[in-house]
């Protein structure tokens, strides 16, 4: 059983800044590529950015680039650093990890439940 808990979120105007944070517990033995996703209004799910195992690769949405930055902590917690915060940010955002549960195991994704960021105009 893995699970991921995602914090962080809340209400800002806009030009803000907001930190998320998710955490993995479980059973797993490892955990490759971890990322975000975020769910607008009226709009389909979207890959916000991704980011490997060390650290070294991260890839983000058009939309957010220059704007939001992700990392990964020894303690294996995946943050997303969202500045400049525009009202068109506003969406539920998901943390997503591909991860090695046992030895035998293929790598699965798991999800978060979200946190609710909203950005007033």
């Amino acid at each position: 059983q893995v699970q991921l808990v995602e914090s962080g979120g809340g209400l800002v105007q806009a030009g803000g800044s907001l930190r998320l944070s998710c955490a993995a517990s479980g059973s797993f033995l490892r955990i490759n590529a971890m990322g975000w996703y975020r769910q607008a209004p009226g709009k389909q799910r979207e890959l916000v950015a991704t980011i490997t195992t060390d650290g070294g690769t991260t890839n983000y949405v058009d939309s957010v680039k220059g704007r939001f930055t992700i990392s990964r902590d020894n303690a294996k917690t995946v943050y997303l650093q969202m500045n400049g915060l525009k009202p068109e940010d506003t969406a539920v955002y998901y943390c997503n990890a591909n991860v090695k549960q046992y030895t035998w195991s293929s790598w699965m994704d798991y999800w978060g439940k979200g946190t609710l960021v909203t950005v007033s105009s």
